[in-house]
C-alpha cells in the first residue's frame, strides 16, 4: 500500500493515461479502476493488446465493457450473495440480472488517483463495512516498462475481525477466428446453469488449456485449477502473441470465451467461483485475512510481434 499519499489523491472523472514510448494505457479511476485500452503503435497502426473501450462504454462509466476491470473482495458469483463466515450470515444486495452479486464491489465504485506519473498510475478504492461486514481498502498499481504493462494488487483488512477474501484481474482480449489460447492446468470445477461450481474435474479432454485451444472452437465460462501461472495468447494472423505471467495467490484462470463475440477473458484470480461457500472443499483459494493483514500479487502481460 502507498503511504503518505493521502494528500495528493483526487478523484478523476475522466481518462488519466501513462506511457513509455511504446505503449499506453488508459485508465478510467471513475469506472471502477478500470483499464480502458493497452494499445502500441505499429508502422502507424494502432495494436490494441486488449479490448478497447468504446466512448459510451467511457461515458457511461461501464467497467464491464472497459479492456479490465479488478476483481475485489472476491473473483466471480456468490451463490444468491450468501455466504456464512464465523458464525454470521453475509447477504449482499442482489438484482434479478445480478442475483450472485458477481465480482464484488471494486468494479461498481469509483478508484481515487493515489499517485500518477509518466509511466505509473496508483489507484486506491476503500471499502466501509455495509451489506459486506468489513471495511477493507484494495490498492492497484499499474506500470508499463519497455512496453510491458504490470498490474499490482494489494487487499488489506481494516476491520478488528477477521475477513474472507479474494482477488483478481478481469481482462477482455480481442478474439478472432485463429486466436490461440495455452496455459497448463490441471483440473476445472464443473458448472451448473447459474455457472456455479459442482464438482472437481479434469479438462475436457478436446480442449484442455494445457495442449492448447483456438477461441473459436470452445465455449468455455470455466474455472481452471493447478494453473502454472502462465498463459500464452496468439494471434498467428497478424504475427502477435501475448504473455501473461502471475505470483501466488492467483493459482486460478477464469476462462470466457463467448461464442461469436469479438472478445474472449483469461482472468488470473485467487478463488474459485462461490469459494465462501465451499469452504473445506479442494481447489477453493479461499483467503482469510486477519485483522491489519494485506495480501498482493502482480499480473504481467508482455506483447511481442514478428519482425
Amino acid at each position: 500500500m502507498t503511504k503518505n499519499s493521502a494528500a495528493v489523491a483526487a478523484p478523476h472523472t475522466e481518462l488519466v493515461s501513462i506511457s513509455d514510448g511504446i505503449a499506453t494505457v488508459d485508465i478510467s479511476p471513475a469506472a471502477g479502476g478500470a483499464l480502458a485500452s493497452y494499445r502500441w503503435w505499429h508502422n502507424g497502426s494502432a495494436v490494441d493488446w486488449l479490448r478497447p473501450a468504446d466512448p459510451a462504454a467511457i461515458s457511461g462509466r461501464d467497467a464491464g465493457a472497459m479492456a479490465c476491470f479488478p476483481l475485489v473482495p472476491y473473483s466471480n458469483r456468490i451463490r444468491g450473495g450468501r455466504f456464512e463466515f464465523a458464525g454470521r450470515t453475509v447477504q449482499l444486495p442482489s438484482q434479478p440480472e445480478d442475483p450472485h452479486h458477481e465480482h464484488g464491489h471494486g468494479w461498481r465504485h469509483p478508484w481515487m488517483v493515489m499517485r500518477h506519473e509518466a509511466s505509473t498510475i496508483v489507484l486506491r478504492y476503500r471499502h466501509a463495512a455495509d451489506s459486506w461486514p468489513w471495511s477493507y481498502e484494495a490498492e492497484q498499481e499499474i506500470t508499463l516498462a519497455d512496453g510491458r504493462l504490470c498490474v499490482s494488487m494489494a487487499v488489506r483488512n481494516l476491520s478488528d475481525t477477521p475477513m474472507p477474501v479474494g482477488f483478481g484481474l478481469h481482462p477482455y482480449f480481442p478474439s478472432t477466428p485463429w486466436t490461440h489460447v495455452q496455459a497448463t492446468v490441471s483440473g476445472m470445477w464443473e458448472a451448473d446453469t447459474e455457472v456455479l461450481p459442482i464438482r472437481h474435474v479434469l479438462p475436457p479432454a478436446g480442449a484442455d488449456p494445457s495442449i492448447g485451444f483456438d477461441v473459436s472452437e470452445v465455449d468455455f465460462d470455466t474455472v481452471f485449477t493447478g494453473w502454472a501461472r502462465r498463459a500464452r495468447i496468439s494471434w498467428p494472423e497478424h504475427g502477435r502473441q501475448l504473455d501473461i505471467d502471475t505470483e501466488a495467490p492467483l493459482d486460478f484462470l477464469v476462462l470466457y470465451t463467448p461464442p461469436g463475440e469479438p472478445f474472449f477473458c483469461a482472468e488470473p484470480v485467487s478463488n474459485i467461483t462461490d469459494a465462501f461457500n465451499r469452504v473445506g472443499d479442494e481447489e477453493t483459494g479461499c483467503i482469510v485475512l486477519a485483522p491489519g493483514q494485506t495480501r498482493s500479487a502482480s499480473v504481467r502481460f508482455t506483447p511481442s510481434m514478428a519482425v
